[in-house]
């Protein structure tokens, strides 16, 4: 028998939960879809928010050919494969006017350079329109030619009220649990453990079911308890997992964090992808406090690249440890969060003229580059002048935080600076 989440999968846009700001009333993908004019996408969003159920709906809804490819088992040649089949069915679909076969790639960030740069020509001719899903951020993971051809479209987890609505339409309309008069007393367990997840949501939901007709939160927390992976173990290792580990080097507790690595090198997590968060959070969370800790995730990243795995499990444990142990700073973070911030604000404010580059005449008649110094020809290489855009000098966005690191830092701006950095 077919598990509850794929027997419950919506066919149409009016049974799919959630995502009203892409296919609600008025919504970009609900206006591609009525307009008949689909453009290639990428939907990025956590597990179990809809991302392959939209692609088939969106396919089923104009009547036009539906290829899929995993990332995980897929290569060149099999992408080569699928280009060819959808040029014939392209043909048809031009001599009608209509929309392109639609190629979807799940897990599309797990795809090589190789293996996108075999999907451009297809997607810039129009041969296929490209719907990829991926958990992780497209820029970082999609080639930027690929990218630059479709558009981003960002899920979310369920909301509370999609859950409930959800866990009243299973009730309502499958067989199994209808046969089984489900007494429904508490959720907030199920809503707890599935965390926005909507096929983890329903694996719940059948997991329970199984052996009680009666749901509230004891009972669901005790099934779970005995069979801790057995309703999305992709899901759970993947953010549950990746979140508490990087909260316990956050929180210094290096026994923690050894923990939750080795939870998620059993589990067959991608070892780049966490060595990836290491380097994130040797920036956002050491920081100035101790600026070798990027250092040492960078090496840990390009060591684990080098060699894999299992040998890749051992400068995951040394960045581990040294990020979970060293003092910890988010100053930088805090900085380019306000700097940005205030940029969005001010808009572009003008480059002083003495800091300009005057590469021409009419530059230097300008005033471009006049009466810059040169920090170098002053003692100690430094001399006080504007830097910020007039209007903007009396910003601050660095504001160093207490250890020793930065106390050092902010010791040597009170002399090059005073006031300013007092």
């Amino acid at each position: 028998m077919q598990p509850l989440a794929e027997r419950l999968r919506p066919l149409t846009l009016d049974d799919y939960i959630g995502q009203k700001h892409l296919v609600g009333e008025g919504a970009v993908i609900r206006r591609m879809i009525e307009q008949k004019r689909i453009s290639s996408f990428i939907l990025w969003g956590p597990p179990g928010v809809g991302k392959t159920t939209l692609a088939g709906i969106i396919a089923k809804t104009l009547d036009v050919p539906f290829f899929t490819l995993s990332a995980v088992t897929s290569g060149v040649k099999d992408v080569r494969e699928v280009i060819e089949k959808a040029k014939a069915s392209s043909f048809f679909a031009n001599v009608r006017g209509g929309v392109s076969p639609i190629l979807f790639i799940d897990e599309i960030h797990r795809f090589s350079k190789s293996q996108q740069d075999s999907l451009l020509g297809a997607v810039e001719q129009g041969t296929v329109t490209l719907i990829g899903a991926t958990t992780e951020n497209p820029s970082f993971e999609v080639i930027r030619p690929l990218l630059s051809r479709c558009q981003v479209y960002v899920l979310k987890s369920l909301e509370k009220e999609d859950l409930l609505g959800l866990l009243d339409h299973a009730l309502k309309t499958d067989v199994f649990l209808k046969e089984k008069n489900i007494d429904i007393q508490e959720t907030s367990a199920m809503m707890r453990f599935s965390g926005g997840d909507a096929r983890k949501f329903l694996n719940i939901l059948e997991l329970v079911t199984e052996t009680s007709s009666v749901i509230n939160d004891e009972i669901v927390t005790q099934t779970l308890q005995q069979n801790p992976l057995a309703y999305d173990k992709d899901g759970e290792m993947h953010y549950d997992i990746i979140s508490a580990f990087i909260k316990s080097i956050r929180g210094s507790d290096p026994d923690a964090a050894i923990y939750y690595l080795a939870r998620m090198i059993e589990g067959g997590e991608d070892p780049v992808f966490i060595a990836r968060r290491l380097v994130i959070s040797a920036s956002e969370d050491v920081g100035l406090a101790n600026p070798n800790a990027l250092l040492l995730a960078n090496a840990a990243f390009d060591t684990v690249s080098k060699i894999g795995m299992p040998e890749g499990r051992i400068p995951l444990a040394e960045a581990t440890v040294y990020l979970a142990t060293s003092p910890k700073s988010n100053s930088a973070y805090e900085a380019i969060n306000t700097a940005l911030q205030y940029v969005q604000q001010t808009g572009n404010l003008p480059v002083p003229l003495h800091l300009r580059n005057a590469p021409t005449k009419l530059m230097e008649q300008l005033g471009y580059a006049k009466d810059y110094k040169y920090a170098h020809a002053y003692e100690g290489n430094f001399v006080q002048q504007q830097f910020l855009p007039d209007g903007a000098t009396d910003a601050r966005f660095w504001h160093p935080q207490n250890n020793a690191s930065e106390n050092k830092i902010h010791e040597r701006m009170k002399m090059l600076w005073g006031e300013r950095f007092k």
